[in-house]
Order: C-alpha cells, then sequence, then structure tokens
C-alpha cells in the first residue's frame, strides 16, 4: 500500500553528495496538495522522494479518478517516461510535505548507458511493479472491500491522513460504496 525503497534511497543520496555539477540533482521541496508530475505532461526531471508521502494515480476518460499506489521515501518518478520518450502517464501528488531528489534527464541517460548500480535498481523497480501490480489485481478479485479497507484503515491509522475520495479511488470504487463498506466494518467489528 506504502511502497518505499530504501536501497534507492541510499544510491541517490551517496550520487547526491559526490556530484561533480551540482546542478545534476537538486533538492526539492513540495507542500502538501501540490501536484510533482501531472498526467499527459512532459516531464521534465526524473525524482527520487527522499521524505513524506505521495499519491499515484490516473483519471479515467469519464474524469474518475484511480489511485495506483501511494509512494515514499525511495521511490522513483517520472524515470518510464524518460527511458520511453512519453509524457507522464499518471500524476504524483503530494499527501504530505515532500522531499525530493530531483535529477537532470541528461545526467540520468548518462548514468543509464554507465552505473551497472543504477540500472540493476531500475531492473528490480520495474520487476516489483509488475509483481505489485498483479497481486494487487487478484487480491482485490479474491477479497472483500471489507478486508482491503481495513488494511487502508490500518496504514492511515500509523503513516498518513487520507481522505474517503482518496480510499474510494484506491479501492476503484465509489464514496458511496465506501460508506457501506466503512459502515459494514464498524458493525462486523461491534458484534466482537
Amino acid at each position: 500500500m506504502l511502497r518505499t525503497n530504501p536501497l534507492f534511497l541510499d544510491y541517490l543520496e551517496e550520487l547526491y553528495n559526490k556530484q561533480e555539477n551540482k546542478n545534476d540533482i537538486v533538492l526539492k521541496s513540495f507542500e502538501k496538495g501540490d501536484r510533482i508530475l501531472t498526467q499527459n505532461e512532459i516531464s521534465t526531471k526524473i525524482m527520487l522522494i527522499k521524505s513524506g508521502i505521495t499519491k499515484c494515480y490516473f483519471v479515467e476518460e469519464n474524469d474518475k479518478e484511480y489511485i495506483v499506489e501511494f509512494l515514499g521515501k525511495g521511490e522513483i518518478i517520472g524515470e518510464i517516461e524518460v527511458i520511453k520518450n512519453v509524457s507522464c502517464l499518471c500524476s504524483i501528488e503530494a499527501m504530505t510535505e515532500v522531499s525530493v531528489y530531483s535529477m537532470t534527464i541528461p545526467y540520468f541517460q548518462s548514468l543509464i548507458k554507465s552505473d551497472l548500480t543504477l540500472n540493476n535498481l531500475l531492473l528490480d523497480v520495474f520487476a516489483e511493479r509488475i509483481v505489485n501490480t498483479s497481486s494487487r489485481a487478484s487480491y482485490q478479485q479474491l477479497h472483500t472491500t471489507e478486508h482491503t479497507l481495513s488494511q487502508l484503515l490500518e496504514l492511515k491509522s500509523k503513516e498518513m491522513e487520507i481522505s474517503k475520495e482518496d480510499m474510494a479511488a484506491y479501492l476503484g470504487i465509489t464514496v458511496r460504496s465506501l460508506n457501506r463498506a466503512l459502515k459494514e466494518l464498524k458493525e462486523n467489528n461491534s458484534e466482537e
């Protein structure tokens, strides 16, 4: 539910500290609610989350928002778009104060050509995303909304504030269905 990648964060912090050209990687901050990347726009940087929590989502043709994932420290964003030379597939929005390492595209492209560590980290990220996406899809098919909702509520109580609209968008349901599921969950918990 909340993805993090401490190994990638360690790698980028090391790069940041030893970079020769101090403009290749810079620290940027975003306030809660700021859009970091916007669906269908061209990304001008590759970013790695240093701290904070973001939501990665896309908006369907019917204007419904679907949250793909919540991303935390060590997660890279904008890399697929640069590698594939396409506009942003999803939007990324800060759910808390967020700090990122922002890397220039030419520097990132030079690292892809010369840095085996970066390539291995990227392969691991891509493989992890495929596994997570397929696991989440099968999980949502096999388990009730209430079960997934209880896990989301646990994450909410521990790590972040999340609105009903965002919970519904993550679960792929309407707010009305979410309210019904919350009511059923509350009733089931009071019976135990």
